[in-house]
C-alpha cells in the first residue's frame, strides 16, 4: 500500500511539473510576441512574398544588413517552391541543406519602434483617389476649349507628345518617390536631397491658395444645383428681378427671336447677376460685401470636405468610390443625350477638325504641355501623399500608366459631351460654332451649357446631375489636396500632430474657409481668376522644375532606379532616364521661360485687369517660391563645419528607417 501510494505520489509531481513547464512555455510565446521581431515560416514566397531581386555577396537588403542570398533567383529553386532571390541576414542559418519535401523560405520582420504607417484599405481605394484627383473641373471645361482653340484634331499630337515625353514621366517619379521614402512632401526631402526641403513647404502654400479659390466653384455649382429644385429652372426666363431689356428668351422652335452682340441669355444674367453678383463691384480695388447665400454653400461645401479627409485615407478612400465614379456615370448619360441634339454633329465637327498649320505655331505646344502638366498634377504633394499609404511592393508603374491613360481619355470624351451641346446652341442660335464658344472656363460650364440643358426636354433631371457632377469633380481635388498638405505636416511635425489629426484638420479647413472669404464678395469672381492665373502656374512649374533636378542630378538617377528595382523588381528603362535627366527638365523650363516671355493677358467678362494687378499677381506666386532658397540659406547658416562641408551635408541624403526596411527574406529549411 506504502509503495502504492509513493508511486501515485510521483505521478502527481510529474503532472504538475509538466503542466507548470506548459505555463512557461505560453509565457514565452506570449512574450515573444512583444519581441521586436517575429519569425513567419511561409511556403510559395513566389506568390506572397517581396518582388525578386538578385544581390551580390556581402552586398545590404532594404533593412541595412548585409546580404548571405545566392546571386540568382536560379541558385535558389527547390523542387516544390522558387524562392525569392531577395538576400537576408540573421536568419540564414540552416541554408546548406534542403528538405526532401522542399526549399522553404524563413522570412524574418523586425519590428520598428515607430508608429505603423496608416494604409489603403484596398487597392482600389488608391487607384480611384489618384483618378478623382487628376480628372477635376479642368477636364471639362479646359481640354476642350483649349483643344478647339489650338488646332482641333491637329492638337492631339503634341498633346500626346508632351504627355508621353513630359507628364506621364513626371507622374510615375512621384508616385515612386512617395511608394518608396513613405513620407509626405515636406520629410521626404531628407532622404533625397535635404537643402531643397523648402520645396515641400512651397508645395503647401500653393496648395493653400488653391483652396482658396478652387472650392468656390464648388460653391457656385452648389448654388445652381438648390436652385433647380424651383418649379422653373431661374436661369431659364426673362422674367426675373435680376434680369435686363437685354435678356433673349429663345427655344429650339422658336426662331422668331433675333439675336444681337448687344444680347444676353437669361443664363448669362443668373450666372453673373444672380450668383456672382458681379455687377454691385467695380473691380478688384472694391470687391463689395460678401454674398451669405454663397457664404454658406461653401460652408457647406467645407464640411462635406472635413468629414471625408478627417480620419485619413481610411474614410477618403471609401468616400472617392461615388465621388470618382459618378462623374462617368453622368458623362455617359450626357454624351448619349448630347449625341441626339439637333446640329450635334456640327459641334464635334468644330471640335475635331485639324488645321495642322496651328501646329508651327509655338502657342499650341506650349498650350499643350501646360495643359498635360496641370490635368496630371504632378508637384502639388498628392501623389507623394497617396502613394505613401501603399504597400512598398505596390506596382506604382502600371498605376501610373492606368491612370494617366484614364485621365488623358477622360478630356477627351468631355470634349464630345461640351461640343455636341455647343453644336446645338449654334444650330438653336443660327451662328456659327466658333461664335458660341467663345466663353472659356467657367463660363463655358455655368452659362452655355447650362443654357443648353434649360432647352432641352427633362431639363430639370439633366441639370441635377450635371451640377452634382461638377460638385464631386471639384470635391476629389480638394480632398487630395488638402490630403497631401496634412500629409506633409503629420509626417514632418509627428510628435504634435499625429495624434491630433482631427483637430489639426479641423484648423486647416477654417483657415481655408477665411481665406476663400475674398472670392464670395461682389467681386470674388475677379479674385478668383487672379489665383487661377497667377498663385498655381509660374510657381507650381518652377517648383517641379527643382524637384526633378533634385532627384535626377544630385539624388541621382542610379540610385533612384535602384530604389524602383528594390520596390518592383525592375530597372527602369533607358526611356524613362533620358526624361527624367534631360526631356522633364527641357519641357518644365520651356512652359516656364513661355510663361515669362508672353504672360497671359488677364481678363474676365468686360473686366480688363489694370496693369497693378499684374504685379500683385506675381508677389502671390513668388510668396510660394521664395521657401524654397529661404530654406536653403537656413539650412547652411544652422550646419556645422566648414562651408564645404555644410554644403556636402546639403546634398546628402539621411538614411531612411521606415517600416519597408525592417523585413528580411532569406532561404532556410
Amino acid at each position: 500500500m506504502n509503495r502504492g501510494t509513493e508511486k501515485d505520489e510521483e505521478e502527481k509531481d510529474k503532472r504538475r511539473a509538466e503542466e507548470e513547464d506548459k505555463k512557461e512555455g505560453v509565457g514565452d510565446e506570449e512574450g515573444s510576441q512583444q519581441e521586436k521581431g517575429r519569425l513567419m515560416l511561409a511556403d510559395g514566397l513566389a506568390e506572397k512574398g517581396p518582388k525578386p531581386l538578385s544581390f551580390a555577396a556581402g552586398q545590404r537588403v532594404s533593412n541595412g544588413l548585409p546580404s548571405t542570398a545566392p546571386q540568382s533567383p536560379a541558385e535558389t529553386t527547390g523542387p516544390q517552391d522558387t524562392a525569392s532571390g531577395s538576400g537576408g541576414g540573421g536568419g540564414a542559418a540552416g541554408t546548406n541543406a534542403v528538405p526532401a519535401g522542399g526549399l522553404r523560405t524563413l522570412v524574418v520582420q523586425q519590428m520598428s519602434l515607430e508608429r505603423p504607417r496608416e494604409t489603403w484599405s484596398k487597392k482600389m481605394d488608391f487607384l480611384l483617389s489618384v483618378i478623382g484627383y487628376a480628372v477635376d473641373l479642368g477636364n471639362v471645361w479646359r481640354f476642350p476649349y483649349i483643344c478647339y482653340q489650338n488646332g482641333g484634331g491637329a492638337f492631339l499630337l503634341p498633346y500626346l507628345l508632351m504627355a508621353v515625353f513630359g507628364g506621364v514621366p513626371l507622374f510615375y517619379m512621384e508616385l515612386a518617390l512617395g511608394q518608396f521614402h513613405r513620407s509626405g512632401c515636406i520629410s521626404i526631402w531628407k532622404h533625397i536631397c535635404p537643402i531643397f526641403k523648402g520645396i515641400g513647404f512651397a508645395i503647401c502654400i500653393i496648395a493653400l491658395y488653391i483652396a482658396f479659390y478652387y472650392n468656390t466653384i464648388m460653391a457656385w455649382s452648389l448654388y445652381y444645383l438648390l436652385s433647380c429644385f424651383r418649379p422653373t429652372l431661374p436661369w431659364a426666363t426673362c422674367s426675373n428681378s435680376w434680369n435686363t431689356a437685354n435678356c433673349k428668351l429663345y427655344t429650339y422652335m422658336d426662331r422668331n427671336v433675333t439675336w444681337s452682340n448687344s444680347s444676353t441669355s437669361p443664363a448669362e444674367e443668373f450666372y453673373t447677376r444672380q450668383v456672382l453678383q458681379v455687377h454691385l463691384s467695380p473691380g478688384l480695388h472694391q470687391l463689395g460685401s460678401i454674398s451669405w447665400q454663397l457664404a454658406l454653400c461653401l460652408l457647406f461645401i467645407f464640411t462635406i470636405v472635413y468629414f471625408s479627409i478627417w480620419k485619413g485615407v481610411k474614410t477618403s478612400g471609401k468616400v472617392v468610390w461615388v465621388t470618382a465614379t459618378f462623374p462617368y456615370l453622368v458623362l455617359l448619360v450626357l454624351l448619349v443625350r448630347g449625341a441626339t441634339l439637333p446640329g450635334a454633329w456640327r459641334g464635334v465637327v468644330f471640335y475635331l477638325q485639324p488645321d495642322w498649320r496651328k501646329l508651327l505655331s509655338t502657342t499650341v505646344w506650349v498650350d499643350a504641355a501646360a495643359q498635360i502638366f496641370f490635368s496630371l498634377g504632378p508637384g502639388f504633394g498628392v501623389l507623394l501623399a497617396f502613394a505613401s499609404y501603399n504597400p512598398f511592393h505596390n506596382n506604382c508603374y502600371k498605376d501610373a500608366l492606368l491612370t494617366s491613360s484614364v485621365n488623358c481619355l477622360t478630356s477627351f470624351l468631355s470634349g464630345f459631351v461640351i461640343f455636341t451641346v455647343l453644336g446645338y446652341m449654334a444650330e438653336m442660335r443660327q451662328q456659327e460654332v466658333s461664335a458660341v464658344a467663345k466663353d472659356a472656363g467657367p463660363s463655358l460650364l455655368f452659362i452655355i451649357y447650362a443654357e443648353a440643358i434649360a432647352n432641352m426636354p427633362a431639363s430639370t433631371f439633366f441639370a441635377v446631375i450635371f451640377f452634382l457632377m461638377l460638385i464631386m469633380l471639384g470635391l476629389d481635388s480638394t480632398f487630395a489636396g488638402l490630403e497631401g498638405v496634412i500629409t506633409a505636416m503629420i509626417d514632418e511635425f509627428p510628435q504634435l500632430l499625429a495624434k491630433r489629426r482631427e483637430l489639426f484638420v479641423f484648423g486647416l479647413v477654417c483657415v481655408c474657409y477665411l481665406g476663400a472669404l475674398s472670392t464670395l464678395t461682389y467681386g470674388g469672381a475677379y479674385v478668383v481668376k487672379l489665383f487661377e492665373e497667377y498663385a498655381t502656374g509660374p510657381a507650381v512649374i518652377t517648383v517641379v522644375l527643382l524637384e526633378v533636378i533634385a532627384v535626377s542630378w544630385f539624388y541621382g538617377t542610379d540610385r533612384f532606379c535602384r530604389d524602383v528595382q528594390l520596390m518592383l523588381g525592375i530597372y527602369p528603362g533607358w526611356f524613362w532616364r533620358v526624361c527624367w535627366v534631360a526631356i522633364c527638365p527641357c519641357f518644365l523650363l520651356f512652359i516656364i521661360i513661355s510663361f515669362l516671355a508672353f504672360p497671359p493677358e488677364v481678363r474676365l467678362f468686360d473686366y480688363q485687369y489694370p496693369a497693378w494687378t499684374n504685379v500683385l499677381g506675381y508677389c502671390i506666386g513668388v510668396s510660394s517660391f521664395i521657401c524654397v532658397p529661404t530654406y536653403m540659406v537656413y539650412y547652411l547658416l544652422r550646419a556645422k563645419g566648414s562651408f564645404k562641408q555644410r554644403l556636402l551635408k546639403s546634398i546628402t541624403p539621411e538614411p531612411s528607417s521606415e517600416g519597408h526596411r525592417d523585413y528580411i527574406v532569406t532561404n532556410a529549411v
